[in-house]
């Protein structure tokens, strides 16, 4: 993703168009993350690794579902596991990935607290395809 991102930043008076293939990740990636409870355990993953138990109680989840969740989630390469003991620790596996989520989350959370009074907040939502 970084490679791709880079190229395109560098270019003067335009971005090219990417390809197909890369439209085709790029879309599945923001699919996988567009589930409030998979971009919670992305988020969650971004501030330091957990097993299931810390990640379930963190989000709020039952363990079969956020297993479930971290298994679509390893299986794309957006997060790693490995063991300690008979523990399975998660990881972020993709540091772009949570650049990403970083930013998009932190501009929505700044643009809700500043909009708070006004009328249209949340006007992202259910706007999904």
């Amino acid at each position: 993703m970084a490679a791709g991102v880079g190229r395109f930043e560098a270019l003067e008076g335009g971005f090219d168009d990417p390809s197909a293939e890369v439209l085709a990740e790029a879309a599945a990636a923001f699919g996988l993350l567009a589930s409030p409870a998979r971009l919670h355990l992305v988020w969650a993953l971004a501030q330091g690794e957990s097993d299931v138990s810390g990640l379930a109680e963190r989000v709020g989840g039952a363990l079969p579902a956020i297993s479930q969740h971290l298994a679509k989630l390893k299986l794309a390469g957006l997060v790693r596991s490995r063991r300690e003991g008979r523990r399975v620790v998660y990881l972020v596996d993709d540091p772009d990935v949570v650049t990403i989520v970083r930013r998009m989350v932190g501009q929505l959370s700044d643009r809700q607290a500043d909009a708070e009074p006004r009328a249209g907040a949340g006007r992202l939502r259910g706007l999904g395809a």
